[in-house]
């Protein structure tokens, strides 16, 4: 079968809203520190009105994965669903403008496109907190069944999982491309997502998930257990590809059984961790994709993490492909 794209993915399309806080700010707003928390629109309404200066750009976890691997040159495609209002406008733009396909169309009902405030206090910790808006209705319908088709591999982000419309569009992406003899990969997206949905999250990574890309906080939750190795024993004996960030320890790599742990980069200062999780996965997927061994494709994935915790915000093309040329990854 044709292969259309390196990586398609389905997810969320949220505009991101990054803003620098105290955390008086995170207090005041009633938001667990460090987390993610979903939010009405009111809620957000009010919330923008506390922030000072923002940047916005096109985001949500699965957007930010495919923004970076278009920039790396790799062919990527995003399904979401957005509204024909402005920040729906603005997204589907930024998107295309990256050199990433956006295979959705903007829908003319229901409810506005979803936005994510990011507020990042000085620790470089970062809280968020996200209206999802239309971007949860996403259905069965909403899916380019022949994007999913062309990919050589399907990825999804685990914040896809919280209403029914979403999972049966999850579920039939899965289809689509295990009948396409596609390889599936899963990020677990948060903490909180793992508690809300464990059970069904072990059920679906143990039948159609090849590659699982989590942080160590999210894998011990999934596993329920404190053990680091025996929660990674645990998953890498149902998944192919297991990914594993660990903040300053890098990341632990297990592929077809094999482990690899891989040194965090050094970097001159943490700014902002947003989007870190996301930016790995662009550079381990990138390096899968181009036929790179695991530990080359974990380097990668720490390589690209380094770039966007030194900034602010989950968008570091520029940087990003700087730092893969000055590791001779890029020509």
């Amino acid at each position: 079968m044709t292969t259309t794209y390196d990586v398609t993915a389905v997810g969320n399309a949220i505009v991101d809203i990054v803003a620098q806080v105290e955390p008086s700010t995170i207090e005041q707003v009633d938001l667990p520190k460090g987390a993610m928390s979903l939010i009405d629109l009111p809620q957000s309404k009010a919330i923008y009105e506390k922030l000072g200066p923002t940047t916005e750009s096109s985001g949500g976890s699965a957007g930010n994965t495919i923004a970076a691997l278009a920039a790396l040159g790799r062919k990527a495609a995003l399904i979401g669903r957005v509204r024909d209002d402005q920040f729906g406008e603005v997204y589907a733009h930024d998107m295309r403008a990256i050199g990433a396909v956006f295979a959705a169309n903007p829908r003319n009902d229901g409810e506005e496109t979803g936005r994510c405030m990011v507020m990042v206090t000085p620790d470089a910790d970062r809280t968020m907190a996200t209206y999802l808006g239309t971007a949860t209705d996403l259905g069965p319908e909403d899916l380019d069944e022949e994007a999913i088709r062309g990919a050589s591999i399907l990825y999804l982000e685990g914040y896809l999982w919280d209403k029914p419309a979403a999972k049966d569009a999850f579920r039939h992406a899965m289809d689509i491309a295990r009948t396409s003899e596609r390889r599936v990969a899963l990020t677990l997206s948060d903490p909180f997502c793992v508690e809300r949905h464990r059970d069904s999250f072990k059920e679906i990574i143990a039948d159609s998930v090849d590659i699982l890309f989590a942080n160590e906080e999210e894998l011990l939750s999934l596993a329920q257990t404190e053990d680091f190795d025996a929660a990674l024993n645990l998953v890498s004996a149902q998944v192919g590809t297991v990914a594993i960030t660990r903040s300053e320890k890098g990341a632990t790599i297990v592929s077809d059984g094999k482990r690899v742990d891989v040194p965090a980069d050094p970097i001159e200062k943490l700014v902002d961790t947003t989007g870190a999780g996301d930016i790995f996965a662009a550079g381990f997927l990138n390096g899968l994709t181009t036929g790179q061994n695991p530990e080359t494709c974990g380097k990668m994935g720490c390589a690209a993490a380094s770039v966007v915790i030194q900034q602010l915000g989950a968008r570091c093309e520029a940087a990003l492909i700087t730092r893969f040329k000055n590791s001779g990854w890029l020509a």
